[in-house]
Parts: C-alpha cells; sequence; structure tokens
C-alpha cells in the first residue's frame, strides 16, 4: 500500500518539478527542457500514474485512485501536444491556446472537485495536491489569455505540488523500507480509518467511474470550448485530448468489467467510441477538403442502444439513467445535423453533457468517501419492484456467475452484441465507390465493430465462454481487416480475387462456428448464421457481383438479431429468469452443459468456499476438488448414498475401484495396532505425498465410519489409501472426515487436469467443483502395491508422478530403521 502510494507521488512530483522549470524559463528565448522532450517525458510519467492509480485501486483507494488516473490522462493529452507544438504542427497564431484550453478547462474544475471531497473527508494531502495542480491549470489559463498574468505564478503552484509531494512520497518510502520504523511527521498511514477502506463484499462499488466521468468532460470541453467562444476553431491540435480520454476510456471498461459494473462499462464502451469518432473527425479535413458528413439511420440505432442502457441503468440508481439520458440527445443531435460535431446543436448538447458530467463526477466521488450520502434515488426501483412478482432483479454471490469456472470479471457480452449491431448498421448507407465508406468505416465499423468487440471476447474468454469469445474475435478480426481494405481503397479490380480468397477463409472458419452454435442456443445459431450473410455479401463485392440490396437486406439481418442478444443478455445479467431467453439448443447432447445451471463454481483460494463445499459433502453431495495431481471427484466415507451416486456418476469399471483419502495418520491412529509395525512406518513416510498405497482390507475401516459404502472402496481384499500433498484438499478432509476419491473423468476417458474440465465431463453429475485453474501437474499418483510389504518387496499397479526408484528408496530407509 504504501509503495504504491510512493510511486504515485513520485510521479506526480517529478511531473510537477518539470513543469514548474518549464514555466520558469517560459519568458526566456529558448526553454529549458524543449517541447518535445517535456511531451516525451510526461508521458512516461502518465503511464507510471496509470498504474499506480491502478494499483491502488486494489486497496479499494477511491480518492488516491481517482487522483493519480486524472493527473495521468492529463499529462498524456498535455505532453502529445507539447510534442506536436515541438515539431512544429501548432505554428499558426492561437494554435497552442487552443490545442491546450479544451484539456485546461477541464481538469481545472475535475481537479476541483477531487480537492473539495477530499477536504471533506479529511484526506488532507491529496486534497492540497488536487488544489495545488487545480490552481495551477486556471492559472495557465489566465496566462494565455492576460499578459498581466506572469507565466512564474503557475510554476510557483508546481513548486508547492513537488515539495509537498515528495516529503510525503519520501516519507511512505521509508515507512516501506524500513518496516516501519521510521517515518517523517505526518506521513505515516492513518490506520484508525483502516475500516474505511474494506471493500465492499458485494463487489458492487465501481471505483473506475468517477475518472470515466471525467473523460466524459473532456471530450465534451472540446466541442463545447468551440460553442461558447472559449477557442477559435476545432483542428488537430485537439485530438489528443478526444483520443486520450477514447484510450483511458477503453481501459476504464476493462476495470469497470473487474468491478462487476456491466452497465458502466457497456456506457464506457459506448462513450470510447464517440471519443475515437470525434477525434477522427478533426484529423479528416487534412486529407479531404470537405467536413464529413454522418449516417443517420446509424446514430439513431446508435441513441436506441442508449435508450435502452439508460433503462436499465435506472433500474440500479435514477440519477445514473437520467445522466445516460443526455448521450441520447447528442446522438439525436448529431442525426440531425448533417455536419455532426461540428454544428451547433451537438456542441449546445455537449456543454449540457459537460456540466451533467461535472456534477456527476461530484456525486460518485463524495458518496463512495463521505458516510452521508447524495440522495440518487439508488433503491427505490428496486423496491418498487421487490412489490410485484414479474421481474426480479439478481442479487448475492451469483449475480455475475461465469459460465465455466472461476473469473474475476462480469460479463461482456452486452457490449460485444451492441458491437455488432452498430457496426452492421454503419454499413447500410448509401456510399460513393469512389471514395467508399471514408466517414463511416474507421470510427464505427474498425473501433466499434473490431477493437471494442475484440475486448468483448477477450472478457468473454476469461469467463469460460470459449466458443463466443472466439465468435467474437474472429468477427471482431474480420471488421478491422474488411474495413481497414475497403477504407484503403484495396478493393480494386487487381487484388479482388486475393480479397475474395481471404474473405472465403473466413467464412470457413465462421462455418466451423455455426456448426457448433448448434449445441449452444438457438439465438447463437442465428446470430453466427447471420454474419455469414454478412461475410458473402463483402465476398461478392470483392468480386463486383453483388445484386442490388443483398448487403443492405443482410446487415439488417444481422443487426435485428444482435439487437435482440443485446436485449437478452441485459435482461439476463440484470433479472432473474429468462425474460428474453437465448433458446435451447438445437442438438441436445447428453451431459452437455448441465455445469451452467446444476454445478456450484467456488475459488478453491477462499476459506469460505472450501467449508462450502464441506457442508454439501456433509450433506451428501459430490464434488469436484483439485489436488496435488489432478483433479477428483470426492464424497464423504460416512454418507453412503454419496459414495454409491459417485460410483455411479463415473460409470466405474469394475477393475478401477474407489480410494480413500485422509489428512493425517492421525485419524488412523484409533486402528494402529491393526496395520503392521513395517506398513505403518512406510505409511508415515511416504506421506503426504502423490503416491497411493494398496493395503490390505481389514477391520481398520469400520474405524473410519464408512458403514455401509465399504463395499464401493477398493476391493474386497484391499484398499487404496492416501494423504494428498495439498492444503486445499487435506483442509477440507480435516473438516468432513476421511473421503471417498475417484478420478474426474468418465471411465477411459484422459484425466482432468483443468476445472472447466470437470464442468464438460460430469458438470451435470456433481454438486459442486471446487475451482483453482489448471493442476500442478497432468500425471496422476502413483499406485503402490503393499499387500506383501512385511515379506520385504512391495509391487507397482500404476507408476504415476513418482518414479520407482524413489518409492523404492523410502521403502530401503523405513526397513534400515
Amino acid at each position: 500500500d504504501s509503495l504504491h502510494s510512493s510511486i504515485g507521488l513520485w510521479g506526480i512530483s517529478a511531473g510537477s518539478l518539470l513543469l514548474a522549470v518549464h514555466f520558469y524559463s517560459l519568458p526566456r528565448a529558448a526553454p529549458l527542457i524543449p517541447s518535445t522532450a517535456l511531451g516525451v517525458l510526461l508521458l512516461v510519467l502518465s503511464s507510471l500514474l496509470a498504474y499506480a492509480g491502478i494499483q491502488r485501486s486494489l486497496r479499494n483507494a477511491s480518492l488516491s485512485l481517482s487522483l493519480c488516473l486524472t493527473i495521468s490522462v492529463f499529462w498524456c493529452g498535455y505532453g502529445v501536444v507539447f510534442i506536436l507544438g515541438g515539431q512544429g504542427i501548432l505554428n499558426d497564431t492561437g494554435d497552442f491556446r487552443n490545442a491546450l484550453m479544451p484539456g485546461l478547462v477541464t481538469f481545472t474544475l475535475a481537479l476541483l472537485i477531487i480537492a473539495v471531497v477530499g477536504f471533506l473527508c479529511r484526506e488532507v494531502v491529496l486534497a492540497v495536491i488536487a488544489s495545488a495542480l487545480s490552481l495551477a491549470s486556471a492559472h495557465e489559463v489566465a496566462v494565455h489569455y492576460s499578459t498581466a498574468f506572469g507565466s512564474s505564478a503557475v510554476a510557483c503552484n508546481y513548486v508547492i505540488i513537488c515539495l509537498v509531494g515528495g516529503y510525503f512520497a519520501l516519507g511512505r518510502i521509508l515507512y516501506f523500507l524500513t518496516k516501519e520504523k521510521i517515518a517523517l511527521p505526518g506521513t505515516g498511514p492513518a490506520k484508525k480509518r483502516t475500516h474505511e477502506q474494506i471493500p465492499s463484499p458485494s463487489g458492487s462499488v465501481n471505483h473506475f467511474a468517477v475518472t470515466g466521468l471525467i473523460l466524459n468532460m473532456l471530450s465534451a470541453s472540446v466541442f463545447g470550448c468551440r460553442l461558447l467562444g472559449v477557442t477559435g476553431k476545432l483542428f488537430i491540435g485537439q485530438v489528443p485530448w478526444l483520443w486520450a480520454a477514447g484510450i483511458y476510456q477503453l481501459g476504464i471498461c476493462i476495470l469497470s468489467y473487474r468491478a462487476m459494473d456491466v452497465l458502466m462499462a457497456t456506457f464506457f464502451g459506448f462513450t470510447s467510441i464517440l471519443k475515437f469518432a470525434q477525434g477522427y473527425c478533426l484529423l479528416y479535413p487534412i486529407w479531404q477538403p470537405e467536413e464529413p458528413s454522418f449516417p443517420i439511420p446509424f446514430l439513431v440505432v446508435f441513441s436506441i442502444l442508449f435508450v435502452v442502457l439508460a433503462l436499465f441503468v435506472t433500474l440500479r440508481s435514477p440519477v445514473d439513467g437520467l445522466y445516460l439520458l443526455f448521450y441520447v440527445a447528442y446522438c439525436m443531435a448529431l442525426a440531425c445535423r448533417p455536419k455532426g460535431f461540428f454544428e451547433g446543436g451537438p456542441q449546445g448538447v455537449d456543454v449540457a453533457i459537460f456540466v451533467a458530467s461535472a456534477l456527476m463526477t461530484l456525486i460518485h466521488l463524495y458518496n463512495v468517501k463521505a458516510s452521508t450520502k447524495i440522495p440518487t434515488g439508488k433503491g427505490a426501483v428496486k423496491a418498487l419492484l421487490a412489490r410485484g412478482s414479474f421481474l426480479k432483479l439478481r442479487e448475492g454471490a451469483d449475480l455475475h456467475a461465469p459460465y465455466l469456472g472461476y473469473s474475476k470479471y462480469a460479463d461482456a457480452e452486452v457490449l460485444g452484441y451492441a458491437c455488432s449491431v452498430l457496426a452492421s448498421f454503419a454499413i447500410t448507407v448509401t456510399r460513393d465507390p469512389q471514395a467508399p465508406l471514408a466517414t463511416v468505416v474507421i470510427p464505427w465499423v474498425v473501433v466499434a465493430g473490431g477493437i471494442l468487440k475484440l475486448l468483448g471476447g477477450s472478457v468473454a474468454f476469461a469467463r469460460g465462454k470459449t466458443l463466443e469469445s472466439s465468435a467474437f474475435i474472429l468477427y471482431a478480426v474480420m471488421w478491422v481487416i474488411w474495413g481497414l481494405t475497403r477504407y484503403g481503397g484495396l478493393y480494386g479490380t487487381t487484388r479482388s480475387f486475393h480479397t475474395a480468397v481471404g474473405i472465403v477463409a473466413f467464412m470457413l472458419f465462421n462455418g466451423f462456428i455455426v456448426f457448433c452454435t448448434l449445441f449452444l442456443n438457438m439465438a447463437w445459431f442465428f446470430y453466427s448464421f447471420a454474419f455469414s450473410l454478412i461475410a458473402v455479401s463483402f465476398l461478392l463485392d470483392a468480386i463486383h457481383a453483388l445484386p442490388a440490396g443483398y448487403d443492405v437486406a443482410a446487415t439488417l439481418i444481422f443487426g435485428l438479431v444482435s439487437f435482440y442478444c443485446f436485449l437478452s443478455a441485459l435482461f439476463n445479467s440484470v433479472f432473474e429468469g429468462s425474460c428474453l431467453p437465448m433458446g435451447r439448443p438445437l442438438i441436445q447432447l447428453s451431459g452437455v452443459g448441465g455445469g451452467m445451471t446444476k454445478c456450484l463454481h467456488l475459488p478453491a483460494r477462499k476459506a469460505s468456499s472450501v467449508k462450502r463445499i464441506a457442508d454439501i459433502l456433509k450433506d451428501g453431495g459430490t464434488c469436484g476438488i483439485p489436488t496435488d495431481t489432478v483433479y477428483v471427484l470426492v464424497a464423504a466415507c460416512n454418507r453412503p448414498d454419496a459414495v454409491e451416486k459417485a460410483h455411479h456418476s463415473k460409470r466405474q469399471a469394475q477393475d478401477r475401484p474407489m480410494s480413500l483419502w485422509i489428512s493425517s495418520l492421525k485419524q488412523l491412529e484409533p486402528a494402529k495396532h491393526l496395520f503392521s509395525p513395517l506398513l505403518w512406518d512406510f505409511m508415515e513416510a511416504a506421506w503426504p505425498s502423490p503416491i497411493s498405497l494398496v493395503v490390505p482390507r481389514g477391520e481398520w475401516v469400520d474405524f473410519l465410519g464408512m458403514k455401509d459404502s465399504a463395499k464401493y472402496v477398493g476391493t474386497p481384499q484391499s484398499v487404496a489409501i492416501r494423504i494428498p500433498d495439498c492444503s486445499v484438499t487435506t483442509h477440507l478432509i480435516d473438516l468432513v472426515g476421511p473421503i471417498v476419491v475417484t478420478s474426474a473423468n468418465p471411465t477411459g476417458e484422459a484425466d482432468t487436469t483443468h476445472h472447466n474440465q470437470v464442468y464438460a465431463k460430469l458438470g451435470d453429475k456433481v454438486d459442486a467443483v471446487l475451482c483453482d485453474g489448471p493442476s500442478p501437474e497432468n500425471i496422476a499418483s502413483t499406485v503402490v502395491d503393499c499387500t506383501k510389504i512385511d515379506s520385504g518387496n512391495v509391487g507397482f499397479f500404476r507408476v504415476g508422478i513418482i518414479p520407482k526408484s524413489q518409492v523404492l528408496q523410502i521403502l530401503e530407509q523405513v526397513q534400515k530403521k
């Protein structure tokens, strides 16, 4: 905690020192730090601050997180503007001022909000730094508009930041390095407030939302400043602010999924698309004489997506839902004006978005830190829905239950489907063959359909949705490659054959996905099949054989299917039950998909999960658990019904009997007299380890409380017994007692080495799986025949991870003893 805090403070101090030197040397003919060098250094420091802020988020320190990420994006855009100035791109009179103003205005207000909340919540150090940075930005704005203000005033503020930040960074790094032995006055952590830093057990607090709202202020400021006359024009110098906001907003989208906040992650994904489109439109006049125009159908569809998302956000917080309606108005304003972002109507909505984002930033930041909350209507709609029985909100531990295994990310399918809708409707506009889709492809197809779909596929893969993620990634690659080749004019006659070959290759891959979706659900089958129609239209277009209207019909079908999937995913992530079902598989295979609905998935690294598995076993359940080798299927040996269930669920062969596991030899201590001294000493020397010992069956079995389940374990003459070398497994046995074990796979199949394989093979036959990712070993245990050990010899039923030589060496040492 101290280390990451120190890194953030050192980064702020270093950047402030650079800027102080820059502003003190500004009146000189040649600045001490060249603009290009200053810009590059600020970019390096911005990445350092982003790292420190994200690491601090693990400690639930929302104010520190917001400050670090806000300064990071500020210096990122600021640095690129300095680089543009140093390279001579901002040469015209007033260009440098017009480029800087939107960012300075935004961060003056944003940092002031952080400072106010910091003072109110007694985060004095962060509040002082934020207020000094806000004052420095305000002074810089004044310097650009009035010669009465000298640049030394700006430098003084940066010197204050450098001294305060450097002192506290030094104090905390000393505190960390000396293991709390040395602490400068006032720099030690405030232990009395540590109880405030306990993360919310529900995981519902998204500490990254504040930064996302500040990024919305930044992009709105670029066009709002033009409308209000703060800047003289819109040009390339303001693109760094827009694209920095877009890139950071993609990061906020991913981090929001990490915070299990599907709705705000989807919202930030939408707004990042707008930011990339805004930056592209400012660059567009560089190579085209006219300003870009915008497709009306696409923007209407985008506004519909915002409306639907706003309705679902309202269920959680009416104020947040109202805020999303500003973006609905923004998309409608863009659709009504042919020149889009360059018109006064959309710019007026930008001003409203700036003010609304500032208010939402203040509300979110204050409500996270303060004990008394600003009312946002949170829970009002929830209470209203609770009175009825038609719709019931999803809550609790299974709110974002992954499809397979355990994931730290919420579901990104909502954003993936929405991007399919956007990309499909974007290419339905009538286009000029000489300049194909010039104003549409890059922001709406490549960014929305490509980059964000790739993001959604990556998160879906982390949640175990391997087929869905494969499809999302394939479609993302298709949108990006098609968009760039079409945009670059590579569809010429000479290249049509090569383009067609590439599209046919994509169609073959998608054909495999269509076949696989037959076993998934109906919605995914129609979704993947509709994309095949899109690919066919691309192919016909490449070979110049496209029938009139076919491409529009194909994209409309794909867009409508995607929109239904978008609604279904939203409903299923917010409400219990299937309000808009995805449908059953067209071809149902026995045993496939059962783990999705019937089988609990619990992370092995949590003690509460192990306790829950123990309770299931005590109640007569069967579970898949990780071990020191491969995954196994277990049942409590004192529950004959559970042992019989495990025996039948595996289609157990007679020559592969079930074995017995204990956590320590103390559990066999009452029956020690029934074992020969040599066998007891050998067990004591061999365990815990991945060595199973087959010992003669006897009265000792009755001491373990096996009762009627004994007939399913071992053979009439012998029983395999082991103490695993795995802390999770032995702790579970301590809670339950001795367990009966068999491999977690149908007889005759390979061992399971990942919890996903347990779901795939036995998901509909077990009650829970303790998930720990890949097995530490891919080889099963070594099975040693100890039935004739008193004669000095042992045999081997199976040589696994432990070689024969090591087992024989243990036996030799025991015999010498």
